[in-house]
């Protein structure tokens, strides 16, 4: 793909920066968005995993049908069939009528699937069955009614895992991952962090119509050595509000250490993931552990290096009670030594 191709691309869709992870993921996408088949998008939270179901349905043969997304994890388990599949009138007592699903209404384009590996079994399974046959029964129905949708899915979790616990169909995961698109962190975007810093407070700036804030070398170091676990989401929550916070418009070190999350105890250093003595980081993973469930899997890594064996079978407790329950389980471990 040409330069001037993908820098089009780019500033059609707003993405920002150059770092290579970005730009191969984006090639990736233009390069299978006219082959018809599902493609799973892997990244954290607020990486900006969604806008890649734009691009792969708008330069598809399917860009004149709907693009509809859903969020997985927001819909109730005892509804998610039919908002998925549908219903019959008098399917349930709120059924007044009858629905058409997301499978029926996005007949003939695609359907951006977010969250998918929170989907219960019993969806996975007949999302398994839509995916091979194109075949569905909504709520309440007798009659199979067809679809011609194509799935893109994305996940913020490790579905092979979950599929070890139980939790994921495993032929739904191979159904789903054969064409698959990493989106990178924030924080292994390098220079692309000061320029998304940039674009969002500029954006802010004008929409306000107020003096645009610049940045000096000591705030970027800062923006640049942070682990950022909410992503660009997060960054552009500090651009934004620093612009129309601070009465400063040259923003320093000790600016930023003044605002969150540079301003908090749960604010994690990328050193994390390098070659260090974990064991003196202990009181520090407690804490992240209780705030930060998208790096859980790494926290756990990381006490594990520290002789701290998280039980991987336990459901995690209720947010407010999971550093006393890790506590807990060192001294626990202190005790069996």
């Amino acid at each position: 793909m040409k330069e001037s191709e993908l820098n089009k691309i780019k500033k059609k869709y707003e993405i920002v920066g150059n770092c290579d992870g970005m730009n191969h993921a984006i090639k990736i996408a233009l390069k299978i968005a006219p082959v018809d088949l599902s493609v799973l998008v892997i990244g954290e939270n607020g990486s900006g995993k969604e806008i890649f179901s734009h691009i792969i349905h708008d330069s598809s043969k399917r860009s004149r049908k709907k693009l509809m997304a859903i969020n997985c994890g927001a819909i109730p388990e005892g509804t998610i069939d039919s908002e998925l599949f549908g219903h019959k009138k008098g399917a349930y007592t709120d059924a007044l009528e009858d629905s058409k699903g997301y499978f029926g209404t996005a007949d003939g384009g695609t359907l951006f699937l977010d969250e998918i590996g929170e989907l219960p079994l019993g969806t996975q399974s007949r999302l398994l069955r839509v995916l091979e046959t194109g075949e569905y029964l909504p709520v309440g129905a007798t009659k199979v009614e067809k679809t011609d949708v194509r799935i893109v899915a994305a996940t913020n979790v490790n579905l092979l895992e979950a599929v070890e616990r139980g939790k994921f169909r495993e032929d739904l995961y191979y159904r789903l991952s054969g064409i698959t698109i990493r989106i990178p962190p924030l924080r292994e975007r390098g220079g692309d962090i000061i320029d998304l810093f940039r674009h969002f407070a500029l954006n802010m700036a004008q929409k306000h119509e107020i003096p645009p804030i610049r940045i000096e070398e000591s705030a970027k170091k800062m923006l640049l050595n942070y682990n950022w676990p909410g992503n660009i989401r997060q960054l552009k929550n500090l651009a934004e509000s620093l612009t129309i916070l601070t009465e400063e418009r040259v923003i320093s070190a000790e600016i930023l250490k003044k605002h969150p999350p540079f301003n908090t105890k749960k604010s994690l250093p990328r050193q994390l993931e390098d070659n260090i003595d974990y064991k003196n980081i202990v009181p520090i993973l407690l804490t992240m552990y209780k705030g930060m469930s998208d790096d859980i899997n790494k926290i756990k890594e990381a006490l594990k290096n520290a002789g701290i064996q998280v039980d991987k079978k336990k459901e995690l407790p209720p947010t407010k009670d999971v550093q006393e329950a890790i506590v807990e389980e060192v001294r626990d471990t202190e005790q069996k030594k």
